[in-house]
């Protein structure tokens, strides 16, 4: 009996093969399809949804924090001090800060303004002032960045001084070798200006301290017409003896920077160590780590927000010791990142000299400079020869598409005055450059629209039997050399450039509050309208709704983008398999209102690049004999056609 039950089986498994092979390439669409899916979902949920998430914690974090500050906290032994020069190995004598009272921390900034003398700063991008008080540059506001696209709102405050909200300041000076007497200057020592005036553009402000210890100490502060201030610190020995000091720079924060919580954005500690390159940091590390630190040539260090940063770039040939540090001061968390210079031995009668430079400002890339295939582009990159300071700017692991998209569109920028038109060109010119990958999809899908009649014959012929009729639709599609998937290819080959778009849009700070037309005012923030609300003429809001409000905000430029995605696959045959057909379905449902809170510049390309996809695919198509059935098929979708009625 099993001799006879094996050939039996054997031959049963024969039959079945070829239909096995052919029930596995139809399940592979479904599959890809299910999985382009997931990635799409996915890729929302990382770049979205987490972030929306990681910035709710954080506010709850900062309320947490804003109660605590009004509560004395006593300072932690041996962590980080804001206006504490950096201590060098077997070097005493290192200033350290006295923790802010609950009532300063609670002061207004104008308040401590006002407290103490100052000199004002004054160039058509910065306003402030220089604290005569510790030397320190502590108040900084950007004049050409409001807070909003309204012109009249307040303007970007950058630095803030000690014992305000938020204080952030950057602070310069020496560090005395063990042994070495007199006082140094620190956060109380009161400078005097020589001379008078404002600092501004080719106006220097020279500020003097004499310690009555035989050391005078000299710091002349420039400015130039962008974000970046340069200090000459000299020390005269009028004294009988030699002195050895050490030359330092530092940026401080106190309290819990806000930060946005993006995975594709860095906002943080930020430098470059010389040979050991880019080293970054979160707040949240570093409240972990406590203290980091390299020694390092050709350096730079500092803190990066979304917009905006300051930066320490010490001279490129100079050996350092740079640090990132985390502490606790006051009940408040501190932040700093510094650097402390190789000594100076200063002989009686002579005079030594350390020269410091600051960047603070918006990260504009033609102002930090651009790195692009090996070329250094402009900006205190190149102007200073700083090593890697584009890096300043966040432009990802896929810089090599980010960086010629940002300059393509800048290029348009200059020359049609917008860059939501701007984005417009570079779309064509993608297009382009992937016509003939397209230009394949397009041919394959217009090849499966010649022979729907075969696919039908086929369909009609092995209605009852679905192995053959795989079977068959698998010799056409390789008799034919189609591929069934081909209208998955023009949105796979958009991704990475969608992405890096969207990093564009994101990141550079040219796109900030940058118009496009009728009701779009910012490239960089989502559609502010909603669809809704028939853009406002409804006086609801369906976004406080309980759960589904979140979901409950589409504006109008999603779903232009929404029925331009639809009207794209409507154009391509429907996929043989009802899986397949429902996933298309309902994938432009799926994208409008996960881009509905995407970048406005983001949604308005898709919907151009969508656009422009069907004409190009209706030319295509026509061209290869292809009937164009995009009415028959939306007429399809609305009105299902009556099966026919088998004949008797």
């Amino acid at each position: 009996m099993e001799r006879g039950r094996r050939p039996g089986r054997a031959l049963q498994r024969t039959l079945q093969e070829p239909g096995k092979e052919s029930e596995m390439s139809q399940h592979k669409n479904t599959i890809l399809a299910v999985v382009l899916s997931i990635l799409v979902v996915a890729g929302w949920q990382y770049f979205v949804g987490y972030p929306q998430m990681e910035k709710q914690r954080q506010e709850v974090a900062l309320k947490q924090q804003e109660q605590t500050q009004v509560q004395p906290g006593a300072t932690q032994p041996g962590a980080a001090q804001p206006s504490a020069a950096p201590e060098a190995p077997g070097v005493p004598g290192t200033p350290t800060a006295v923790a802010a009272s609950p009532q300063a921390l609670a002061a207004s900034r104008e308040v401590v303004i006002g407290s103490t003398p100052r000199v004002a700063i004054d160039t058509p991008r910065l306003g402030g002032s220089i604290d005569l008080k510790g030397g320190r540059i502590d108040d900084l506001t950007l004049t050409q960045y409001r807070e909003t696209i309204d012109p009249t709102s307040p303007p970007i405050v950058l630095f803030s001084p000690s014992g305000a909200p938020d204080a952030y300041y950057a602070e310069f000076g020496w560090v005395p070798a063990a042994g070495t007497s007199g006082e140094m200057p620190g956060p109380d020592t009161v400078w005097t200006q020589q001379g008078s005036g404002a600092l501004g553009i080719d106006h220097p402000v020279t500020l003097t301290y004499d310690n009555g210890s035989g050391l005078v100490f000299t710091r002349t502060v420039a400015v130039d017409d962008h974000y970046l201030f340069t200090m000459k610190d000299e020390v005269a020995n009028k004294g009988g003896n030699p002195v050895t000091l050490f030359p330092y720079a530092l940026v401080s924060r106190h309290g819990a920077p806000p930060v946005l919580g993006y995975y594709i954005l860095h906002e943080g500690l930020i430098g470059v160590m010389g040979d050991q390159g880019e080293q970054t940091e979160t707040y949240k590390k570093m409240d972990d780590k406590k203290n980091e630190t390299w020694e390092a040539t050709d350096a730079w260090l500092g803190f990066t927000d979304k917009y905006f940063a300051a930066a320490l770039l010490p001279d490129t040939n100079a050996k350092v010791t740079a640090r990132f540090s985390a502490g606790d001061t006051g009940g408040s968390k501190t932040y700093q990142t510094d650097y402390l210079a190789q000594a100076q031995t200063i002989a009686p009668g002579a005079t030594g000299s350390a020269d410091a430079r600051l960047f603070a400002g918006a990260k504009e890339v033609s102002v930090v400079g651009i790195n692009f295939l090996g070329n250094i582009d402009g900006g205190y990159n190149a102007a200073l020869g700083l090593n890697h300071f584009d890096l300043l700017i966040d432009w990802g692991w896929f810089y090599f598409i980010t960086k010629p998209m940002f300059l393509g569109i800048d290029y348009f920028f200059h020359l049609v005055g917008n860059f939501g038109i701007a984005i417009l060109i570079v779309t064509v010119i993608v297009k382009f450059l992937f016509f003939p990958l397209a230009n394949k999809s397009y041919a394959s899908m217009a090849k499966m629209k010649a022979v729907q009649p075969q696919m039908a014959m086929i369909k009609e012929r092995y209605a009852d039997d679905k192995v053959k009729q795989q079977q068959a639709m698998m010799e056409l599609y390789k008799k034919e050399q189609i591929n069934p998937v081909a209208g998955c290819l023009p949105i796979a080959i958009q991704i990475p450039v969608f992405f890096s778009l969207y990093k564009v849009l994101f990141i550079t700070i040219e796109m900030r509050h940058a118009p496009f037309y009728g009701w779009i005012h910012d490239l960089s923030a989502p559609d502010p309208t909603n669809i809704f609300t028939l853009g406002g003429l409804i006086p609801f809001d369906p976004t406080l709704l309980p759960v589904l409000g979140g979901f409950l905000h589409l504006g109008f430029w999603p779903a232009i983008m929404g029925v331009t995605m639809w009207v794209q696959m409507k154009l391509n045959p429907a996929p043989p398999d009802p899986t397949q057909q429902m996933i298309f379905n309902w994938m432009p449902l799926i994208f409008t209102f996960m881009l509905a809170k995407f970048p406005a510049g983001l949604v308005i390309y898709w919907a151009w690049n969508n656009s422009l996809s069907v004409m190009q695919q209706s030319v295509i198509m026509h061209r290869h004999g292809a009937k164009i059935q995009l009415w028959d098929n939306l007429k399809a979708t609305f009105f299902k056609p009556k099966p026919k009625q088998p004949a008797e």
